[in-house]
């Protein structure tokens, strides 16, 4: 099928990015395989092509503007969903070596579908919930970026998340553009996690606003955390 690249190659271009054409093939290959399994399994609510590039592709990929994703690194992508953003950026970046985890086993099925379509290497994707994945050594303090686009607020996926990263590593959050109240009301949660917020940026994607909350982890997680099952979502650190 013919696609119009355009918007695409402007996106990737405005990022400083270039695809091969396998890469470019890699992600078309993805947005069909994505639309094609939709129809039997909810995975995305957007699957025009256009808004697939725009708000899942070239979403994923605006990370290049804050974090050098180019040399080699250990990346966990934490309820990677349909696999945003870590398929892009895996696509995009293959040096990386990258961990998908999400809690429904069926998306991973379909993500171990797309890691075998592409030929994707250095990947892996893991059922788990975070609160059992960061007890287990192989993950916690193991990932020198940890990523989600999950749907929580920054207090809770700030507990999920900076457990996997490891000291001097980063968990970049993607969030949307109207963020500050968020950011300040996760600070104490992220500093009795390790964590400080060391930048918040803020960026257009066509008519989105969008943003990047950066947290460096400068000392180990304490043991208790994440708490159990359900935990840091019900009763937020605050």
């Amino acid at each position: 099928m013919d696609y119009n690249l355009e918007k695409f190659q402007a996106g990737l271009e405005n990022l400083n990015i270039v695809l091969s054409e396998r890469q470019i093939e890699q992600f078309l290959t993805y947005y069909e395989f994505l639309v094609e399994t939709n129809k039997v399994m909810n995975l995305t609510a957007i699957t025009d092509f256009d808004e697939v590039i725009e708000k899942h592709f070239l979403d994923s990929l605006s990370l290049y503007q804050i974090y050098d994703l180019s040399k080699e690194s250990s990346v966990l992508d934490l309820g990677t969903g349909a696999g945003f953003p870590g398929i892009p950026l895996k696509i995009a970046f293959p040096e990386m070596k990258l961990v998908l985890a999400d809690s429904l086993n069926k998306r991973i099925k379909f993500l171990q579908e797309v890691i075998e379509k592409l030929g994707l290497e250095k990947v892996e994707a893991v059922h788990a919930r975070a609160e059992e994945l960061a007890r287990n050594k192989q993950y916690r303090e193991q990932f020198d970026l940890c990523v989600s686009r999950a749907v929580a607020n920054l207090s809770s996926l700030s507990e999920y998340c900076i457990p996997f990263v490891k000291v001097d590593g980063k968990f970049i959050s993607y969030k949307s553009g109207e963020i500050e109240e968020e950011v300040n009301q996760a600070k104490k949660a992220i500093s009795i996690l390790g964590g400080k917020i060391i930048d918040v940026y803020k960026f257009d994607l066509y008519e989105q606003k969008r943003s990047f909350v950066v947290i460096e982890k400068k000392k180990k997680t304490p043991g208790a955390y994440p708490r159990k099952a359900g935990m840091p979502t019900k009763q937020p650190l605050v």
